[in-house]
């Protein structure tokens, strides 16, 4: 039986099968919480690899309550046996073989955060305050939703509100810093100066493009003339 559901659907649904002599699956995109949730509900199983066949065969063998990971790289699909024992596979993709699912009682979907709208907002308010305490960071952190990468569900996620903390925690000394380590690094070749100017030119004008939304306005603020501004816009591919 196929299904796709919420993640409390889910949640429910495991809880019942542990009560269950059963196979289920568990599949979709990498990254959307799967092994945790499992993990969770199932502390105490014995959990094998599909990519090592021979110590997946023994925990099969030997234990009836068994957790296998990574099954959309298992290579003996056929003979395994999961008679009489409870399996819960992960399967890192929403693709599913015919000779995977016909293996399984129960079959379910993870939603990738990107249909997780109702969730989003409290999934990262729970990554935020984990990556605070581990930064120490103490201030506090502005999200814009815009700007958060979902592309590889919570491990593009976190990559980008850990970057969101350490930007909004940069003074102008961390900032000056790591420019001097760029330069270090980086400032070995001929017209420097004009070559690494970018660097400071072109967020000073997105930034300041995004807050003005006005070429006029934004060339008082620099104290630069419009047609300079313009020449510049261009220069950076701004426009």
């Amino acid at each position: 039986m196929i299904t796709m559901q919420t993640i409390e659907d889910i949640r429910h649904a495991l809880l019942h099968t542990k009560s269950l002599l059963t196979a289920s699956l568990l599949a979709g995109e990498p990254y959307t919480g799967k092994h945790t949730l499992v993990r969770t509900l199932y502390p105490h199983a014995v959990y094998a690899d599909a990519r090592d066949p021979d110590t997946l065969e023994h925990a099969l063998s030997n234990h009836t309550e068994v957790v296998i990971e990574h099954f959309e790289e298992a290579k003996n699909i056929g003979t395994l046996d999961f008679d009489n024992r409870r399996v819960i596979a992960i399967f890192n993709d929403s693709r599913l073989p015919a000779s995977v699912e016909e293996k399984f009682a129960f079959i379910y979907f993870m939603p990738s955060l990107k249909d997780r709208h109702e969730e989003l907002p409290r999934i990262v308010e729970d990554i935020l305050r984990s990556i605070k305490e581990q930064l120490m960071f103490e201030g506090e952190v502005t999200v814009d939703p815009d700007r958060l990468d979902l592309e590889q569900n919570f491990r593009s996620l976190k990559m980008s509100l850990y970057k969101e903390v350490i930007w909004q925690g940069l003074g102008e000394e961390d900032i000056e810093n790591i420019l001097y380590r760029y330069f270090l690094e980086h400032l070995d070749i001929e017209n420097g100066y004009k070559v690494h100017l970018a660097l400071f030119e072109k967020p000073l004008l997105r930034a300041g493009l995004q807050k003005y939304r006005s070429q006029l306005k934004l060339a008082g603020a620099l104290g630069i003339n419009r047609n300079t501004l313009r020449k510049k816009i261009h220069e950076h591919d701004l426009d």
